[in-house]
């Protein structure tokens, strides 16, 4: 009896510690997929899809994650699934980068907004440092050239 108090105060002890986590990353985690999907703010089902297949799985393996970053965790997760799931979000629908393809969303936004290093966007989408860098060169040149017919700026990409 006393073992299975010890496990609900365990699992409601993990579930306060996720929704804390969740409480303080969902909406930068949320607007990085509503950039890889180049959806608007307003209108981002695929987006929240996305993070919410992602938050599932950082939860599932909450408790056997003590030593890694939550939050790098989690933006991994959703740019596998994006990198995954491409094929779906090849149009625009409207958002800042829907002039990129998936696979430069995907390199822009983990570079340019959330800052991971070349090297680790690498590892992750096993592609060559060389590549992601020129990747994401090809990617600003072409918002640079976007938004020079548009009006719209492009750092606000990054933003």
């Amino acid at each position: 009896m006393a073992k299975q108090r010890t496990g609900r105060a365990e699992r409601a002890h993990r579930a306060r510690e996720f929704d804390a986590f969740v409480a303080g990353a969902a909406g930068r985690l949320l607007h990085a997929a509503t950039l890889l999907t180049a959806e608007t703010r307003s209108r981002n089902p695929y987006a929240r899809a996305l993070l919410t297949a992602a938050l599932a799985h950082t939860y599932a393996v909450w408790g056997r994650s003590r030593h890694e970053d939550p939050y790098a965790l989690t933006r991994s997760e959703l740019a596998v699934r994006f990198a995954r799931t491409a094929r779906r979000h090849h149009a625009g629908r409207g958002g800042v980068l829907s002039a990129l393809h998936p696979q430069e969303r995907l390199v822009v936004v983990l570079r340019l907004y959330e800052g991971v290093a070349e090297e680790q966007i690498a590892a992750l989408l096993g592609l060559s440092e060389a590549r992601v860098g020129a990747v994401c060169a090809r990617a600003v040149a072409t918002l640079g050239s976007a938004g020079g017919r548009s009006g719209s700026a492009t750092g606000r990409a990054a933003a």
